[in-house]
């Protein structure tokens, strides 16, 4: 397994700051009881003081969705739509305990966590712009093609496995009861990201740690060592 960004991204996108985190053994319930109530407390505390829109984290994703073509508030970044559904609803869904810790995280960072079922993810991923032949699952089993041009994750044969970069995940490789494996993604582009994703790793491992017992691989790309191989 493996991931990376393709040489265009990084020229295009400089402020990037992307890390991963693998882990193994992590199917079944967690044996502990997961820090969710502490990472969404802290997510509930910034939102009391203003909206997720005036964050840095979601205002320089917007920007970069913007000089992407997409309209910001049409299409969200990950944790802005997470963050906007606490404020409105004052919670997340529980969805899957992995899952769960995720969002907790990427909510509390106001940072983009995309987390990726290793077995099911065709032997690597590479964040690139789409050709417009790749085939891209939703949720609810519909195929469609992403557009041209459009930043996705990509894999060897062919298969989309996130459209507009850090705002919409494939079924292709979602997690589900069975999964063991997974790779997490971490993207930010604010000023002070490199100083933010690190700390969301190590959070999360520490999370997946009191939770399953496992050890994680944490990993930070750059444009001269752009690609982890797991």
């Amino acid at each position: 397994m493996y991931f990376e960004h393709s040489s265009q991204v990084w020229a295009e996108h400089p402020s990037l700051v992307a890390g991963v985190l693998y882990a193994e053994n992590l199917a079944g319930e967690p044996r502990s009881e997961l820090p969710l109530a502490e990472l969404l407390g802290s997510a509930r505390q910034r939102l009391a003081v203003g909206t997720e829109a005036g964050f840095p984290e979601i205002q320089a994703w917007r920007r970069a969705f913007a000089r992407m073509g997409l309209a910001p508030t049409r299409y969200r970044c990950a944790s802005e739509s997470l963050l906007r559904r606490m404020r409105t609803s004052g919670d997340l869904p529980r969805v899957h305990p992995l899952v769960d810790l995720g969002n907790a995280v990427s909510a509390a960072y106001a940072i983009p966590v995309g987390i990726l079922d290793v077995d099911r993810s065709g032997g690597g991923i590479e964040v690139r712009h789409a050709r417009g032949d790749e085939r891209y699952l939703t949720f609810g089993g519909v195929e469609e093609r992403p557009e041209p041009g459009e930043v996705i994750f990509a894999d060897p044969q062919g298969r989309a496995h996130a459209r507009r970069w850090t705002n919409r995940q494939s079924g292709w490789s979602a997690v589900r009861d069975d999964t063991s494996t997974v790779l997490v993604v971490v993207e930010a582009v604010h000023d002070s990201a490199a100083q933010g994703v690190p700390r969301l790793l190590d959070t999360l491992a520490a999370g997946l740690r009191q939770g399953w017992g496992v050890d994680s691989r944490v990993g930070m790309l750059t444009p001269l060592r752009p690609r982890f191989q797991a």
